[in-house]
């Protein structure tokens, strides 16, 4: 076959795989009575398209012996009855023990259509309610009984890069394979089509010149790693890393980093995790689907496998924003269409999103792509200049220099405005996996500037909270605060006073407000903010804490009371999760790299 071309092969009992083949970037291979059709980028160029595309086609309808099975199917109601009637609340799910149920739920019910974005979508993941675990045991058996009932599945993967994130790279290949697998095994009439997406955006060549010697240093590593693995499981690796193959030299034999290529960089990537089911209802927020994030509230799992985070599910016209997002987001940032227009308010919610694209002019001395939609940023500023009382805030990162120097200004001017800020104690890498990289140490270098720049506006009037579990470990470093475990925060909720919330996926850094693809719901009506603010400050607090903790001019006070009574007792002694965060630990390891920019972590 001739080379530097792809091109699909079925595989026996498993999903079909890529290999160097045909001429045609796009072909089409029939695997039973399934086609599979495939565009595929070459890694080489893959600035030039957005990503490449898996479809699953079939028969519009369910063929014979496979219809819809009824006493599987959950009710849901239907966009005429939805747009007549008020919206509901939103339903608040505060941990993957809450959401993965609702997400397996929202499955379940779907009747013509689910599309989805995520970050990671692993087919391993265990199911959890009792309604899917009536069809199976993970998410696998999830998706092929969706795809068997006719339901059609569309699904954006972000795809990773391949230097800096190799095992991410990896782990989204291994989920189209079970994506396609699963559609193979679901018969003809299964309808599936799978995205795996890199973002456009290509770093200039004097950046890529700049970073070389580190990327040769990640190349080696990788090479290392795959010259220990057995010949078959080499070539299994390198199946399912495709942006890691052409890298190489020597592939089938003892690989090695090609001495004299400069791969393409890709800074940003798609961070958004939300599904559509029938254009009706909506699951968005800052979780993916993985048996990592599982976590529940009372977190008493070991610190390692802890993950705090919040999740929405919401039904309304809101939803049918979402599904034009996720059907034009990737022409907008391959440059094939403009932006669109902001969504309107929907009855007290709105979605945001936060889009950029491949620079064009001058890209060569840039290493940051074109922002071109920041919605979720402008949500940000615009709320911080109207907050009056209260800034409740969790995120995994606070890393924006630029937001934190509006909420100092904000503070000054409003002698009454506190703030609640509740973060990990640690980076996971940092925390986890002893990581001691450039990016783990610029990301505490800011972290720490833009909690002094908070600290100078505010000052007595910010709370800065990390948690830890109420039990002792004898565990040393950043995986422990105050000689408990720490429960890792990966929840990006902002709360402005009583009147208006943003549950998206962004963190609160450059690379979420301006870079990466990220997805998210502003609410307004005062009953829903409300219900979230209580809900999650009352996560955090002793079951018996009294109003002042909620009371938007003396929360702050109580829980930095609360914190600072809670770190002079043994773990077993305090009372809820909250402990102060420790800022020295973030200054100390951290470290600014000059002509890095912020974005970058």
């Amino acid at each position: 076959m001739p080379p530097m071309v792809r091109r699909l092969l079925p595989v026996t009992g498993t999903a079909p795989f890529i290999e160097d083949g045909a001429t045609n970037p796009s072909t089409a291979n029939e695997v039973g009575s399934v086609i599979i059709k495939a565009r595929f980028r070459r890694f080489g160029h893959l600035s030039r398209r957005t990503g490449g595309a898996a479809e699953v086609l079939g028969n519009r309808g369910p063929g014979p012996g496979i219809a819809a099975e009824p006493d599987e199917v959950f009710p849901v109601p239907s966009a005429a009855s939805i747009a007549a009637s008020p919206p509901a609340s939103p339903l608040v799910m505060v941990t993957a023990s809450e959401a993965y149920p609702a997400l397996e739920r929202a499955f379940l019910s779907a009747r013509r259509e689910i599309s989805a974005g995520f970050r990671v979508f692993d087919l391993k993941t265990r199911l959890r309610s009792d309604e899917a675990l009536r069809i199976g045991k993970t998410w696998f058996d999830l998706v092929f009984h969706t795809l068997r009932r006719g339901v059609t599945l569309r699904i954006v993967l972000s795809d990773f890069d391949p230097v800096a994130r190799p095992r991410l790279h990896r782990a989204t290949w291994r989920s189209v394979r079970m994506l396609w697998a699963a559609a193979e095994m679901a018969g003809p009439t299964a309808r599936l089509t799978v995205v795996p997406s890199m973002h456009s955006a290509v770093a200039g060549i004097w950046p890529r010149l700049m970073f070389w010697p580190l990327v040769q240093s990640r190349m080696l590593r990788v090479s290392n790693w795959l010259r220990r693995l057995a010949g078959s499981h080499r070539i299994a690796a390198l199946r399912e890393m495709p942006g890691v193959h052409h890298m190489l030299a020597a592939k089938d034999a003892l690989p090695r980093p090609r001495l004299l290529a400069l791969p393409p960089l890709f800074p940003a990537t798609h961070h958004q995790k939300l599904a559509v089911f029938d254009r009706t209802r909506l699951y968005i927020g800052g979780l993916d689907l993985d048996e990592r994030f599982y976590d529940t509230p009372d977190h008493h799992l070991p610190a390692q496998e802890t993950w705090h985070d919040v999740q929405l599910m919401v039904e309304g016209p809101v939803a049918e924003d979402a599904q034009t997002h996720l059907d034009g987001f990737l022409d907008i940032i391959d440059g094939k269409a403009a932006p669109d227009q902001p969504a309107p308010d929907r009855g007290g919610l709105r979605l945001v999103r936060t889009l950029s694209r491949r620079r064009i002019r001058g890209a060569w001395r840039f290493i940051s792509p074109e922002p071109v939609v920041s919605e979720i940023e402008a949500a940000h500023r615009d709320a911080i200049g109207r907050a009056s009382r209260l800034i409740y805030v969790e995120t995994q990162y606070f890393r924006d220099r630029r937001l934190a120097r509006k909420l100092a200004e904000a503070a000054r001017q409003t002698p009454d405005l506190h703030m609640i800020l509740i973060l990990p104690a640690a980076p996971d890498d940092v925390a986890f996996e002893g990581a001691t990289g450039l990016d783990a140490r610029l990301g505490e270098f800011l972290q720490a500037k833009c909690l002094r720049i908070l600290r100078r506006g505010f000052g007595r009037r910010l709370f800065v909270g990390g948690a830890a579990q109420p039990r002792r470990t004898p565990a040393k470093g950043r995986a422990q605060l105050n000689g408990a475990p720490l429960v890792y925060i990966h929840a990006k909720v902002s709360i402005f006073d009583d009147n208006l919330a943003v549950v998206s996926s962004a963190n609160l850094n450059g690379r979420s407000l301006r870079w990466d693809t990220e997805a998210g719901l502003v609410l307004t009506r005062q009953e829903a903010v409300l219900d979230l603010r209580h809900r999650l400050m009352a996560h955090w607090l002793p079951e018996d804490a009294g109003t002042d903790f909620f009371a938007p001019g003396r929360a702050m006070h109580a829980w930095r009371n609360l914190a600072a009574r809670n770190a002079r007792l043994p773990p077993d002694a305090r009372r809820g999760f909250i402990l102060p965060y420790d800022l020295k630990s973030a200054q100390d390891f951290g470290r600014a790299f000059p002509l890095v920019p912020d974005e970058m972590v």
